[in-house]
């Protein structure tokens, strides 16, 4: 392989480690699951997010309550993303959009980017500095949740905000029975 396509490949694989550690913040945060939140950052590092300013334990036990108290289930997704790398240095802005199920049954929208400064340290990127850029807010309409009559809709697992969510389930297997709509059959 020439020097070239290997100091791509190189990029790439920087890129997609950045990438999952950002993935790390979200899916920790939705799920409370506090290490892999913590993951995603270097233990010094400062977050600067609303009216919080501050390392990231301090920042999971701020943001936790409030989300917990606050929503039965919250989603935050991450959208584009443009990451500059510098050696053991990187700064990335990830669009999101936040939402979240508020416990009085109506739906929390908002939208904003992250910016961060992520360091390699060790061998692993982290964040070492994230500013939340918060750009839009507001309520969207509550509908029923689809397919609320299927009786066993969640038997692969519930939902949930912990490590009984159906995505923490090793080996993922399928425990509902089959059930092809009318019309679909082979």
């Amino acid at each position: 392989m020439d020097a070239d396509r290997l100091a791509r490949l190189e990029l790439l694989l920087d890129r997609q480690d950045i990438l999952d550690c950002l993935g790390h913040f979200s899916r920790g945060m939705d799920r409370f699951d506090r290490d892999l939140f913590l993951s995603a950052f270097h233990p010094d590092a400062t977050i600067a997010a609303g009216p919080f300013v501050g390392d990231p334990k301090a920042l999971y036990e701020w943001a936790r309550p409030m989300h917990e108290q606050g929503q039965v289930a919250t989603h935050h997704n991450l959208l584009n993303h443009s990451c500059e790398i510098s050696g053991d240095t990187a700064h990335t802005e990830t669009y999101y959009l936040f939402v979240g199920r508020n416990r009085d049954e109506s739906n929390w929208i908002a939208g904003g980017r992250y910016i961060d400064r992520l360091e390699r340290r060790d061998g692993v990127w982290r964040i070492a500095l994230r500013t939340n850029v918060i750009e839009w807010s507001g309520l969207a309409p509550t509908l029923p949740l689809p397919f609320a009559d299927v009786p066993d809709l969640h038997g692969n697992g519930a939902p949930g905000r912990g490590k009984d969510d159906p995505s923490y389930r090793r080996p993922l297997v399928n425990l509902r029975d089959e059930r092809i709509p009318p019309g679909l059959e082979d």
